[in-house]
């Protein structure tokens, strides 16, 4: 896989059926390694590793309906009091980060209603603060570290 916009992390691989595997440690099972898989394994461990983000309070593929249509959010960032904080939506990394990727996030915030919303495809970040009584958002130079949601 290629390497991300992110500090380099050791990850257990396998071959299985002919596929490579990949060891997701938050859910505890092995999961097929696509572009898009590598890029949320390596930013989740940005979260836990760089910015202190508790992998207990981390839920990853989180599953949501709207309009009786099941979807998955990337990652969803718990407080300790069980709250959602956060949510990361991954792309692959050839996949442009666009509106469309910010419209889909924000679809899967109406559920959740973080103040914080966060679309990487590993090369580039976009960590955004919504302001709920002004209706408004703002973007972020970078990432605030879990002390700071």
């Amino acid at each position: 896989m290629m390497q991300l916009n992110l500090p380099g992390y050791e990850f257990s691989t396998a071959q299985k059926e002919g596929r490579t595997m990949i060891f997701d440690t938050y859910r505890r099972r092995w999961v097929k390694l696509t572009p898009e898989e590598w890029v949320r394994q390596n930013f989740i461990r940005y979260l836990v590793e760089e910015k202190h983000y508790p992998a207990s309070l981390m839920a990853v593929e989180h599953s949501l309906k709207i309009n009786r249509q099941v979807f998955r959010a990337d990652a969803v960032v718990f407080s300790t009091n069980g709250q959602p904080l956060l949510l990361v939506e991954c792309k692959a990394p050839e996949v442009k980060i666009t509106q469309k990727v910010f419209e889909q996030i924000v679809r899967y915030n109406f559920e959740f209603q973080v103040d914080y919303l966060i679309v990487t495809n590993g090369m580039m970040h976009f960590c955004c603060r919504i302001d709920k009584s002004n209706q408004s958002y703002e973007y972020l130079k970078e990432i605030p570290d879990y002390s700071n949601l």
